[in-house]
C-alpha cells in the first residue's frame, strides 16, 4: 500500500510558505515515482504486480484493520506474486494523439 503523509505535506506548507501551492502536487509526483520504481524493480525479478486506485472505497476499512494513521491518505495499492500468464493485449492511443510536439 503507498501511503502520503499528509501532516509531512502540510508541515512544509507551513515551513516553506513561498512553495506551498506546490506540496500536494510533489507529493503525487513522488508516489508515482516510488510505485514506478517498485513496480519496475518487481518486474526486472520476474515478479508481477498489479497496481490499484480504490480508494476511498477502501480508505476507512484499511485504516481500521491495519492501525493506519489518520494523517497518512491512502493513494495505491500493489498485488504482487507469480506471474501466471502473460498481460493480455491492450490498445493504445496512437501517439500523434497522445503526445504534442512543440517547436
Amino acid at each position: 500500500m503507498y501511503y502520503t503523509d499528509m501532516d509531512v505535506v502540510h508541515r512544509f506548507e507551513n515551513d516553506f510558505a513561498l512553495y506551498a501551492d506546490n506540496f500536494a502536487d510533489w507529493a503525487e509526483q513522488a508516489q508515482g515515482n516510488a510505485q514506478f520504481a517498485v513496480w519496475t524493480s518487481l518486474a526486472e525479478n520476474g515478479i508481477g504486480a498489479n497496481l490499484q486506485h480504490y480508494n476511498p472505497l477502501i480508505d476507512d476499512e484499511v485504516k481500521e484493520a491495519f492501525g493506519i494513521p489518520d494523517s497518512w491518505k491512502l493513494r495505491a495499492q500493489m498485488d504482487f506474486g507469480s506471474i501466471e500468464a502473460p498481460a493480455g493485449e491492450k490498445e493504445f492511443m496512437s501517439d500523434e494523439d497522445r503526445f504534442k510536439v512543440l517547436k
